[in-house]
């Protein structure tokens, strides 16, 4: 998105220093900035103001700062709190924005959905969506000031950890679509449990116009029961046979790495889904994709077949095999009661003799203990044996070094690594895939159109 010095400073209240320059995006990170950006200096662990002349070096157009330098060099604009001034610009340069806007929340699927809703999407219409998981106060407007002139459907994924998140993000981006995939143990003990978590993912639907459209998972009774809190249209998904199911999924069957194949029938037409990616679970947020695209108007049999080779962003749902023939299955993204159980039934749906989930701890969940012990016993009951790492709450000792715990690997052998992201569980399987001659299973990269 194109815009000029002089418009950050007039979204944002600030004092323009320098020449009136013209900008393309946006970016909070010198390391990976694009010539001709606005760098937003932000204040967290570090003080972004240390890179403004890394981020010049690198090409900036100008810059935002909310401390005057003495020495101006290029273009600034002086504002009171520059993650403030970057939401400020971002709602107002949504003004520019003319496409449908999707809005994606829930405590699990929600970034899958986002990258299965985007090739689905871009099979037919000009789309943009955040990369990885920016679905921040940081990420969304970022995502919104780069998104190219051209685009017809933008797709923001939003996460929230707290009542009022998703309010907030929604008054930037202004949805006019929203999704809503499920509501579980993520963040609970942050907004007062399961009832907090619909509360505050409901904000989502809460925000849509009412010539908008609220697309909902049927078969989670939270989310079905946000219907109340919306003018908007709805538009049910999942695999209910009730009638008032609009996107249903029926006559699931999954390959020999647990992709599925499914049927889909909509409004718009009915179509056969092969997805390129693994796991029973993913139905449903490919469903959910599928049905943005009837919603925008867009091709759904040339969306469905853009699933087949669609992607997930890294560490979620990948699986390769080392070169003695073991399978790993690598969701160390994230983590929670709701998630992990999916990932151990993608495990088990792995044809393999021996299964063993690595697994470490689900964070920011209400009743820890008992929803960790509960995890175990639902792995044994799948036949799936347990190593736990980094924490006791499994009610296992924990192992020290995951890769000699399990010992030599070999065909036959099928291993899931999970845990929440601050365990940084990414590592075992990086380690357990070490050997050059690991082949990926064509597990297509995120799609980019």
């Amino acid at each position: 998105m194109r815009f000029r010095a002089s418009d950050v400073a007039a979204a944002t209240g600030g004092r323009l220093h320098g020449p009136d320059v013209a900008i393309d995006g946006v970016s909070f990170d010198s390391r990976s900035l694009q010539s001709g950006q606005l760098f937003v200096p932000l204040v967290a662990e570090r003080d972004g103001h240390e890179f403004i002349d890394a981020a010049l070096a690198r090409g900036a157009a100008a810059y935002l700062t909310s401390r005057p330098r003495g020495d101006v060099s290029g273009s600034a604009i002086e504002v009171r709190d520059t993650l403030q001034a970057l939401m400020a610009l971002a709602a107002f340069m949504r003004g520019r924005l003319d496409g449908a806007v999707i809005g994606i929340t829930g405590s699990v699927g929600k970034t899958s959905t986002k990258d299965l809703a985007w090739a689905a999407l871009a099979a037919s219409r000009r789309t943009w969506a955040n990369e990885r998981s920016f679905n921040n106060e940081q990420g969304l407007p970022t995502t919104l000031l780069n998104t190219p002139e051209v685009t017809e459907v933008l797709v923001l994924e939003m996460g929230m950890r707290g009542h009022g998140e998703i309010a907030e993000l929604c008054r930037i981006a202004r949805p006019t679509i929203g999704v809503v995939t499920r509501v579980a143990e993520a963040h609970s003990d942050r907004v007062g449990g399961l009832e907090g978590v619909a509360r505050a993912k409901g904000e989502l639907v809460e925000s849509l116009p009412s010539n908008g459209v609220a697309i909902l998972n049927y078969d989670d009774i939270r989310v079905r029961s946000m219907a109340e809190r919306t003018s908007a249209r709805i538009v049910y998904y999942g695999e209910s046979a009730d009638s008032a199911v609009h996107v249903r999924v029926s006559q699931v069957r999954l390959d020999d790495i647990a992709r599925p194949t499914f049927a889909l029938d909509t409004p718009w037409g009915a179509t056969t889904v092969h997805l390129g990616v693994s796991g029973r679970h993913m139905v449903h947020n490919a469903a959910a994709a599928l049905a943005c695209v009837g919603v925008v108007g867009g091709e759904l049999v040339a969306g469905a077949a853009a699933l087949s080779d669609a992607g997930l962003t890294s560490m979620r749902m990948e699986i390769q095999r080392t070169s003695a023939g073991a399978t790993i299955l690598n969701d160390s993204y994230n983590a929670n009661p709701t998630s992990m159980r999916a990932a151990l039934d993608a495990l088990a749906d792995l044809p393999a003799r021996r299964r063993v989930a690595v697994l470490g701890l689900m964070a920011e969940i209400a009743d820890a203990e008992a929803e960790h012990r509960s995890i175990v016993e639902y792995a044994r009951g799948r036949g799936i044996e347990v190593l736990a790492f980094g924490t006791d709450l499994y009610g296992l000792t924990p192992v020290a070094d995951a890769v000699a715990a399990l010992g030599s690997l070999a065909g036959g052998d099928a291993v899931l690594v999970k845990a929440s992201r601050v365990v940084g569980l990414d590592r075992v399987a990086a380690a357990l895939l070490l050997d050059p001659s690991v082949d990926a299973l064509d597990i297509a990269p995120p799609r980019q159109p």
